[in-house]
This record gives structure tokens, sequence and C-alpha cells, in this order.
């Protein structure tokens, strides 16, 4: 069969997780339970973020579209994963397949840049306080989130693009709990050399160029407060970037373990639960973390319970 041609494959099958109907019963519970911690938190962090005045800083505006991100990204993967619980035969359509890859690498891709941009805002935060308003405006803090958006969608088109590009024969069974690129990859049964370059190539690059980033604004931080004599102060400063430290240690770690493992040990067995925590968990772990280990929030979040009391109390 040419390359290009994929007219024997209307549908793919996911392997899911496991065939086991207890197993999948418990874990379509623990799915259900994680999946709506993740949209309450995602969306109520979003709300609070708009409503609340205390809020309206560029951290938290950038704080916002990670949140809209995270519900995006496991919304794009879960509500699937799901309903394939529920039934023997967990099929998916071609095209349901293509744009359920192009909306998860969009949205990787996104998280990894918005943390990023949130490593640079706390680095402009903490080294240049005095002109943080000035070297952070909103204009520039839209510019940065919308060109984010249109490179991330970029990327994710011309990487599902290039893999549905493939021939796939009379092959669909996808061993995965969702439409990705690897197991697809693995699936085609015409030349792949070009598509797993480029895979290589902008995975590397994005995770690498990101992370080099965060780095540099880290340290940068780090000089910062090492500079400030009083203890209360050296706190005062790295508090404001616990919560961000946080999820960076998390998703990057999931992420490099999972693509840039060396071809020998890859495993698809073990990339699919590792995408449990990936895909499904750390969407839930972000709004808690920021939630949580943030004074800011929780001051925002006492203050519209506060004024939903008296609302409602008269």
């Amino acid at each position: 069969m040419a390359k290009g041609n994929h007219s024997a494959v209307t549908e793919f099958i996911l392997l899911g997780l496991t065939d086991n109907p207890d197993l999948q019963a418990i874990l379509f519970s623990v799915f259900l339970v994680i999946y709506l911690i993740s949209v309450l938190g995602n969306l109520g962090l979003m709300v609070l973020i708009q409503i609340s005045p205390l809020l309206h800083t560029p951290m938290y505006f950038f704080l916002n579209h990670l949140a809209f991100v995270d519900f995006s990204f496991t919304s794009s993967v879960t509500p699937n994963t799901l309903v394939n619980f529920l039934y023997e035969v967990k099929s998916i359509t071609f095209y349901a397949c293509a744009t359920q890859v192009c909306c998860f690498i969009t949205f990787v891709v996104c998280e990894l840049y918005l943390l990023s941009i949130m490593a640079y805002d706390r680095y402009v935060a903490i080294c240049n306080p005095l002109l943080y308003v000035v070297l952070m405006p909103r204009k520039l803090c839209i510019h940065l989130v919308a060109s984010t958006y249109v490179y991330a969608f970029t990327v994710g088109l011309v990487q599902t693009v290039m893999t549905f590009r493939l021939s796939f024969c009379d092959s669909s069974m996808v061993n995965h709990f969702y439409c990705d690129d690897v197991p697809l990859v693995a699936l085609a049964c015409s030349d792949t050399q070009d598509k797993e370059l480029m895979l290589l190539i902008i995975a590397g690059f994005n995770t690498l160029f990101s992370l080099l980033i965060v780095l540099i604004s880290y340290g940068f931080i780090v000089l910062a407060i090492l500079r400030i004599h009083s203890v209360e102060g050296r706190q005062k400063a790295f508090s404001t970037c616990v919560s961000h430290l946080t999820s960076i240690t998390i998703f990057y770690g999931t992420l490099i373990f999972m693509y840039l493992q060396p071809k020998s040990t890859h495993s698809l067995i073990k990339d699919k639960f590792t995408s449990v925590f990936y895909v499904v968990v750390i969407p839930m772990l972000n709004p808690l973390i920021y939630s949580l280990r943030n004074q800011e929030v929780k001051n925002a979040l006492k203050a519209m319970i506060s004024f939903l009391n008296r609302v409602l109390g008269n």
C-alpha cells in the first residue's frame, strides 16, 4: 500500500488499560472521581481569578490560562476513556482519533510554554519588583499567551497530519487507552522514519527549550533571593514560587520520563500507565497545588465565600 493511503482503516480499536471487567469497573470509578475534581478545580480556579480583584495580576492571568489548558487537556481524553470502560470493544473513528491526537499535542505544548512563561513572570516579579508592572503589561501578557496557542496548534496540526498520512493497512489495534502519536506510529505499515525523526526533534526541542527558559529564570531568581539579607524576605520571595516549582517538577519529570527515555528501554505498556498520571492526575493536581499552597488564592476564596454568605444572608 502506498504511503498516505489509509482507506483500509476507518476506525481504530483501543486496547485500553486492561481487559479485566472487574478492574475496568474500579478504574471507571477512580477516573470519574479524578475527572470531576479536575473539572471543578480548574473551572473553579478560572472563575475565582476572573471575579476576584485580588487576582487581577499577570501571574494569575497566566494561571487562568493554565487552568483552561489543564481542563481542555484532560477533557480531550478522559470522557472518551470513561465511555470505553463501559464497552468491551473500545472503538474510535479515524477522524475522531486524529482530532484527539491534535488536541492532545496542542495542549501539551501549551502547558510547556505556559509554565515557562510563568517562570519568566516570577523572575521579573522577584528580580525587578519596582518595574514589574512596566515590564509585564497586560498587552504583553496577551501576546505571550496568544502566540503560545497559535504555535501549539501549529505543532499539533503538523504532527497529526504527518501521523495520519501513514499507511495503517489492516492494522487497527492501538495499544493505548487514547489515540497517541507513539502507538499509532508503531501501528503503521509504511515507512515511519521521517515521522519518528520529526517527533523526536519537535518533542525534544519543545521540552528542552521551554525547560531552559525555566532553568534560566529560576537561576536568576535564586541569585536574587540569596542577595536578600533577611530570612523573612527570602521566605516571602521563595513562597511565591513554591506552587509553580511543584507544578514544573511534576509535569516536566513525567514528560521527560515518558518521551525522552532511550529507545532500548522504551515500552508502550510503561507509557500507558505513565500517561494515566500525565493526562488524568496532573490536571487535577495543578488547581489543588495553586489553591492549597497559595495564600493570595486562599484570601480571594475567603473573600468570595464571605461575599456569597452576605448576599445569601440578605
